[in-house]
C-alpha cells in the first residue's frame, strides 16, 4: 500500500476560452477503469452537441492503468497534453473530460496543446484535490493522571484525536502515520511512565481537508 497518494476528493468543473472556442473541464474520482468509461459516456452523453470530448484518465496503486483519447483532434494535441498534467500533479485514481465547442478558428497543433493543458488545470483548481496517508488508527487508555501528558503529547506532534471517552478511565483513538506508529507508541509509554494501554484498531486511510480529519477504508 502507497504511504501517500494525491487524489480527487471533490470532482469540479473549470473552463477556458480560446480564439472563440470552449473548453469545459469536468474532473471526476474514479476507482476503476469502468467508473472512467463509464463518466467519460456520461459526459458524452451531456454535451452531445460538443464537437469534441477528449479525455485521460490515472488508477491504480502503481498508475498501472493510464488511457488517453483525442478525440477526433490532431494526434498528441489533447489526450496526451491532458494525461501529462494528470501525472505531472501526481495524481491518483484521477479522470477528466475536455469538451470543445469550436468557435470558428483553427489554434494550431501547439494552440490545441496549451489549451487543453490549460483546461484540465482550470478543471483541477475548481476540485478539492487531497494527500491521503496511510494511517494507524490507535486506542490508548489512561488513568485521569496521564490525561494532561498525552492531551499535551498530542498536541505537540499534531496527532488528530478522534475520539475521547472519560468514564473510571479515560480512552482516546487517535490516528497517526502507519510510519510514526513505533514511534508513537514509545512516546506514548514514556509520556505515561508506561502505564497507558496501547492498541491498534486498524489501518486506514486518512487527509486533512480545511482543518478536518477524513478518514477513508479504501
Amino acid at each position: 500500500m502507497l504511504e501517500e497518494y494525491r487524489t480527487i476528493y471533490q470532482g469540479g468543473e473549470g473552463e477556458l476560452i480560446e480564439k472563440k472556442s470552449r473548453f469545459i473541464a469536468t474532473v471526476r474520482l474514479v476507482k476503476s477503469e469502468e467508473e472512467a468509461l463509464a463518466f467519460i459516456e456520461e459526459m458524452r452523453k451531456k454535451y452531445w452537441n460538443a464537437t469534441h470530448n477528449c479525455f485521460a484518465y490515472v488508477i491504480g496503486e502503481r498508475k498501472e492503468i493510464m488511457r488517453c483519447s483525442d478525440d477526433g483532434e490532431p494526434q498528441g494535441t489533447a489526450g496526451k497534453p491532458m494525461l501529462d498534467v494528470l501525472l505531472g500533479e501526481e495524481l491518483y485514481n484521477t479522470a477528466v473530460v475536455v469538451t470543445r465547442y469550436f468557435g470558428g478558428t483553427l489554434l494550431g497543433t501547439g494552440g490545441l496543446v496549451r489549451a487543453y493543458a490549460k483546461s484540465v488545470q482550470e478543471g483541477l483548481a475548481c476540485s478539492q484535490v487531497i494527500t491521503k496517508y496511510l494511517g494507524v488508527c490507535i486506542e490508548i487508555g489512561t488513568d485521569y493522571n496521564g490525561v494532561g501528558k498525552l492531551q499535551y503529547l498530542f498536541g505537540q506532534k499534531k496527532i488528530p484525536v478522534l475520539d475521547a471517552q472519560y468514564a473510571e478511565d479515560v480512552k482516546f483513538r487517535i490516528l497517526v502515520k502507519k510510519s510514526m506508529e513505533e514511534e508513537t507508541q514509545k512516546a506514548v509509554t514514556e509520556a505515561t511512565n508506561g502505564k497507558a494501554s496501547v492498541t491498534v484498531i486498524k489501518e486506514l486511510y486518512y487527509a486533512l481537508l480545511n482543518g478536518e480529519v477524513l478518514t477513508f477504508d479504501d
